[in-house]
């Protein structure tokens, strides 16, 4: 019996034996003969249906064909939905994974064990990789497929990618990094799963060897570019992908950018977002995975910047020099695609400090001592950085001033702002291009707008007076008048080395600003001005001079539509110096554009559109118009007690008269230094060139007659620049000549009444009548300057009478006044009516002359500007 057990032992050995060696029996694939043959896994090039995962096949594949990695296949959706928890009942069991992972980690060695993929990209491999032999080095070929997956073709590319996401499930499937990592993983990951093995050696990476280290990075760039690659990402941002990407295909970085698009939206999941900034944190780090840049800027980054993406790789230099390149030029890029992606790289880092690498390492430290406790993202870091820039280390200062200089440019490189404004762009600016600070001057337009936010008006603000404190900061206006600042104010500041111009650029456009050329530079620093006289934190340079006065007369008022300016110039005999030339500064720049005085703008509207409406602004053109007017009839007495009010400033400081200003600043410097440095308001500049009017050039003469005539004809008891003619003029001029009883003078009733006084050759104190012989016009005043021209006349009739021997006398030269005449008879009554008619119409022609009555109500101002 014994004998009888052993031998049917034997049998059942041997008939397994047979069974095993015909399920293991070798088959040759050499579908690809520049790989090399290979022996196909059971023969087939699938797993075996008798073996560890017999069971499973029969309960989760038993419809599928053996063959050619189709139960291989079958087994490994099912693990998929196993480990996502979507499987009920059976789960495959451990020893089949196990074998299926084997069965894998063999296939990868050599494309010709694939047989699907063999087939696939046989062509493609014919054209891309054909020198390279999976038997002499296991893997080559399916690597070479995958770093150029680009140009494969549909077949192949979807075969490629299936290899790539088994590796992402498990990095021992792909030979070639499980050869280079595997004791990477041991030493530094082993606790790690299989599927975050990369992962972890990425955190890692100072740590891996170079050989891992080239595969791990080749690794992250081939499951970056494809959200089901990255199995972390995937598997946290699934929800939002389909919630807000269904419809966007993955691959080419597509789903990936569609997800950080509608990172700000409200039901974005916490946890995708958190892995969606760490992902992008690695690409910013490391330029060899961004695939969508590299590929949509290879040809631009060549054409424009003459660099490769090869070598940038290689150096770190080389790479930085580049993207800043790309920056730099977005505008003259040949490719959208490329300008889309410079874009999307500007815009991620104006959100986040981790993704501007220069700022992120130039900051480090500062970072830590002042924003330790502030999380990254949504532009945080930079915002606490902002509030501390005084305080910030020098390299740290530069490279946040050369970041907002960067993001001056768009709405969607200004996070904090479009983020507070998202309504008000959508319902204001929805139909303006981004780009070119357009959105960003929208804004600012509506600014007053009662539908605005407190928290976009907060950030509006908050741009404008940071956009005050550089010329640069202002990209509108840089760009504007890149040339004019070139050539008006070349040594003004240096725009190199990050040195932070405050307003000194600015302030030399206002003073240079009828000698730029640029229509659109005029446009800009105009608007500017506007900022300036709306707000004083808007004018860098006074504010800082006013910083004391501010919080000392002005801590209560609240800054905007140029409360703080009314304020300053309340308390202006209170004010430091400086503070008080800086207003002074900016109420001459207010003077030179009637725009710039909202007040006196809405008053004169009609007015405008009346005697003004062909006039353009600027230069005073439009306030000197309606200050030729202000007589007539009809004229608003609002507008003209606005005007006069204005007069009476320009009565007291010189600067306030454009034309006085512009043209006698050689005069001012030459006769009247002392007085234009004890400026007090008291017209002190003005009543020095009075004084030295006859050696004035012939602009400033005509600027300042026409400025003193002004004065005269709407004069005001007790304004400094005439109150030399108060005396006179309470003498001379009537009380009918005022309006009212106690009150103003008519305008222009002052001037004709001393003009006429100085004609009849009644007495004025010398002073006044300096200042109406000043006012007077050139020809006119000639008449007074030369009265010898008279008596050479009068010598000139006796010369010839004696020649004559005429008896009579007509002329006696010897008489104690040289220009007396002695007539007799019919000679005499001839000469009395001829000298009666003369004198009366001369002094008639010369009174109208004198005073512009041609038109009794208007003033007539021939040159200049008021």
């Amino acid at each position: 019996m014994a004998h009888c057990r052993v031998w049917a032992l034997a049998v059942v050995l041997i008939c397994t034996a047979r069974l095993s060696w015909a399920e293991n029996k070798t088959s040759s694939s050499n579908i690809i003969a520049s790989a090399g043959p290979s022996n196909l896994w059971n023969g087939n090039g699938d797993l075996a249906s008798t073996g560890p995962c017999a069971a499973d096949f029969k309960a989760v594949c038993k419809d599928v064909a053996p063959g050619e990695g189709r139960l291989a296949a079958c087994l490994t959706k099912r693990v998929r939905q196993q480990k996502a928890g979507n499987v009920l009942g059976r789960k495959v069991s451990g020893k089949c994974q196990e074998d299926l992972l084997k069965f894998k980690m063999d296939r990868s060695r050599n494309i010709n064990k694939d047989v699907l993929l063999a087939r696939a990209c046989k062509n493609d491999v014919a054209k891309l990789c054909a020198k390279l032999n999976d038997n002499t080095k296991p893997g080559a070929t399916l690597a070479c497929l995958k770093d150029t997956k680009a140009k494969l073709s549909t077949s192949c590319k979807t075969e490629v990618f299936r290899t790539q996401q088994e590796a992402a499930e498990d990095y021992r499937t792909d030979v070639v990094l499980f050869s280079a990592c595997k004791d990477d993983v041991k030493n530094l990951c082993s606790d790690a799963e299989p599927s975050e093995a990369m992962e972890c050696l990425a955190q890692k990476q100072m740590l891996v060897s170079w050989e891992c280290k080239a595969q791990v990075v080749k690794y992250e760039k081939d499951t970056g570019s494809d959200l089901r690659l990255s199995t972390v990402l995937f598997r946290k941002c699934l929800a939002d992908y389909k919630r807000y990407c269904s419809d966007v295909e993955p691959g080419n970085m597509q789903a990936q950018e569609c997800l950080e698009d509608n990172m700000d939206e409200a039901q974005f999941s916490a946890d995708c977002k958190e892995e969606l900034e760490n992902t992008i944190a690695k690409r910013v780090a490391d330029f060899r995975l961004d695939t969508a840049m590299r590929d949509a800027c290879a040809s631009d980054l060549e054409d424009t910047c003459g660099l490769t993406l090869e070598a940038m790789d290689g150096d770190e230099k080389l790479r930085r020099t580049g993207l800043n390149c790309l920056q730099q030029y977005k505008e003259e890029l040949k490719s959208e695609m490329c300008r889309s992606e410079v874009h999307r790289r500007m815009s991620r880092a104006a959100r986040d400090i981790r993704f501007d690498e220069v700022l992120a390492s130039a900051c480090y430290d500062d970072r830590s001592r002042f924003c330790n406790d502030v999380s990254a993202g949504s532009a945080r870091v930079i915002r606490c950085l902002q509030d501390h820039r005084d305080s910030l280390a020098q390299s740290c200062a530069a490279a946040l001033f050369d970041h907002e200089v960067r993001m001056a440019e768009d709405i969607d490189f200004k996070y904090p702002m479009k983020k507070a404004c998202a309504w008000e762009i959508n319902i204001f600016c929805k139909d303006i291009p981004h780009g070119h600070a357009r959105v960003i001057r929208c804004l600012e337009e509506h600014l007053d707008h009662d539908d605005m936010s407190k928290e976009c008006k907060d950030e509006t603000v908050r741009d404008m007076n940071r956009m005050a404190k550089d010329y640069r900061l202002n990209w509108r206006l840089n760009h504007a008048c890149e040339s004019d600042i070139n050539i008006l104010c070349p040594t003004v500041c240096s725009s190199h080395g990050a040195q932070v111009c405050g307003g000194l650029v600015l302030q030399c456009l206002q003073e240079q600003q009828d000698n730029i050329t640029s229509q659109a530079c005029q446009d800009e620093v105009f608007y500017y001005e506007l900022m300036e006289v709306t707000d004083f934190r808007n004018d860098v340079i006074l504010a800082e001079a006013c910083r004391s006065d501010v919080e000392q007369y002005c801590k209560d008022v609240e800054p905007g539509d140029g409360r703080i300016h009314v304020c300053l110039r309340f308390h202006r005999n209170k004010i430091s110096e400086r503070c008080r030339n800086e207003e002074m500064k900016l109420a001459a720049v207010e003077y030179r554009d009637i725009r710039l005085r909202p007040k006196l703008n809405k008053l004169c509207s009609e007015e405008k559109a009346v005697y003004c409406k062909d006039v353009k602004p600027g230069q005073a053109r439009v306030i000197k118009c309606l200050m030729e007017n202000m007589a007539q009839p009809n004229f608003g007495e609002d507008c003209k007690s606005e005007l006069q009010e204005r007069e009476g400033v320009m009565k007291t400081d010189y600067r306030f008269d454009v034309g006085v200003a512009t043209n006698c600043a050689s005069d001012v410097e030459q006769f009247c230094a002392d007085a234009r440095n004890k400026l007090r308001g008291n017209a002190t500049v003005l009543k020095c060139l009075v004084t030295n009017f006859r050696s004035l050039t012939d602009q400033c003469q005509t600027e300042m007659s026409r400025a003193v005539r002004l004065a005269l004809w709407d004069y005001t008891p007790g304004a400094a620049l005439t109150a030399a003619c108060d005396n006179d003029v309470a003498t001379q001029c009537p009380r009918g000549a005022r309006s009212k009883a106690g009150a103003v003078f008519t305008i222009g009733v002052v001037g004709r009444c001393l003009s006429k006084t100085l004609v009849e050759g009644k007495p004025l104190e010398p002073k006044c009548r300096d200042m109406v012989l000043v006012a007077a016009p050139k020809d006119a005043r000639a008449y007074f300057d030369h009265p010898d021209s008279t008596n050479a006349i009068v010598q000139k009739i006796a010369e010839l009478q004696q020649a004559a021997g005429l008896s009579a006398v007509l002329v006696n030269p010897n008489s104690r006044t040289s220009s007396t005449v002695t007539v007799t008879g019919w000679v005499a009554l001839a000469c009395i009516i001829s000298l009666i008619v003369v004198i009366i119409g001369g002094s008639f022609m010369l009174y109208k002359r004198f005073i512009g009555a041609d038109k009794p109500h208007t003033l007539h101002v021939k040159m200049g500007d008021a």
